[in-house]
């Protein structure tokens, strides 16, 4: 597939199916698919799944080897298969059943991680798209979408996805779900250190649709707070740090919530305790480690694992580049395998270099 957008056009022209039909089944217009199958825009997972559900029974394997092409390893025979299945028999789950789901989503993404979701989560994003005929479904799947772009390796694939979300949550109008969507992709990225420039992106429009506290605020101005450490910025970062304080005394989670929507006081800390370890401040720092310890829910170990990490940055950003570095590889080397995340192999890799720039 050397040119995935020439392969699309080929598939929908011999399948006899309209770019206005396929752009029903997206969050993006006719022209954009347009640019899509000209190859000045991007041919994202979604788009490709959207043709191959247009195309029907036309070409079982050209549809395959589309999707194939784009979703890597998830399998994409199961995919198509379970959409196809669904529209064929006709049946829609309700809102009630797909909010359901996503809310267990949030809670396995902290519990389980991102690995464990990925082709879970595919499928019933394939399925849901076909039912997106209502302002809370699209609330719902934006949700699902945000999630899903976790689940992905690398930062900028995460970000077409997190583009995707952007657009299928302004088809909620829900003001909160839109919020949400972009603080917290802004927070996600901001705390690996990734994609600063679109983090602050992200976290600009979340707190420009909405002055009203909430959580999509918070993680927004946390956001904020990570990216100006990136840039050395202190006194930026610790302004922020504080407006994110003020909301989240007004908004937090309770303390036992285990979600990936929710920011319970151990979360916030955890946000904390990155922010100040990138700094280089300990008091601080320490500070935000020792409540994030004490309020985590024993079951989230992975989190624990978070928190050493960045005892060990500042380790490495006090001077002691040896000693940081070997606390952060036994930290990771005590976790098991299928409790690693591609966020923890960010942070060990800024151990690194911080141990690095300091020998």
């Amino acid at each position: 597939m050397d040119d995935l957008g020439a392969q699309l056009r080929q598939a929908r022209l011999e399948a006899g199916v309209t770019l206005a039909s396929i752009a029903a089944r997206t969050c993006y217009s006719a022209s954009h698919l347009s640019n899509v199958e000209a190859g000045r825009r991007t041919a994202t997972p979604d788009i490709v799944l959207a043709y191959a559900r247009a195309l029907g029974e036309a070409d079982v394997r050209r549809r395959d080897l589309l999707a194939a092409a784009t979703i890597g390893p998830i399998a994409a025979n199961d995919l198509i298969r379970n959409g196809f299945t669904a529209a064929l028999a006709g049946h829609r789950d309700g809102v009630d059943h797909w909010r359901d789901r996503v809310d267990q989503y949030g809670r396995d993404y902290m519990e389980l991680g991102a690995d464990s979701l990925q082709i879970r989560l595919a499928n019933d994003l394939v399925v849901m798209q076909q039912q997106l005929d209502s302002p809370i479904m699209w609330a719902t799947a934006a949700r699902a979408l945000t999630t899903y772009g976790k689940t992905t390796k690398d930062p900028t694939e995460a970000i077409g996805w997190y583009d995707t979300t952007r657009v299928g949550a302004d088809r909620s109008d829900d003001l909160a779900v839109r919020v949400w969507v972009r603080g917290r992709a802004a927070i996600a990225l901001a705390y690996e250190g990734a994609a600063l420039p679109v983090a602050q992106r992200y976290a600009d429009e979340a707190i420009g649709l909405s002055d009203r506290p909430s959580l999509g605020q918070v993680q927004a101005l946390m956001a904020r707070a990570h990216i100006a450490a990136g840039r050395g910025d202190t006194a930026a970062a610790i302004a922020a740090d504080e407006d994110a304080q003020r909301v989240f005394e007004r908004t937090a989670s309770p303390d036992g919530e285990i979600s990936d929507a929710a920011v319970p006081a151990w979360r916030m800390a955890t946000f904390r305790s990155m922010l100040y370890a990138r700094l280089g401040l300990i008091q601080r720092g320490e500070q935000a480690q020792i409540d994030a310890d004490r309020l985590r829910p024993a079951s989230l170990t992975r989190f624990a694992t978070h928190i050493e990490l960045h005892r060990a940055l500042m380790m490495a950003k006090a001077g002691d580049g040896p000693s940081g570095l070997a606390h952060a590889r036994r930290a990771w080397a005590a976790l098991p395998t299928n409790r690693r995340s591609q966020t923890l192999g960010l942070v060990l890799r800024e151990v690194e270099r911080a141990a690095g720039q300091r020998r």
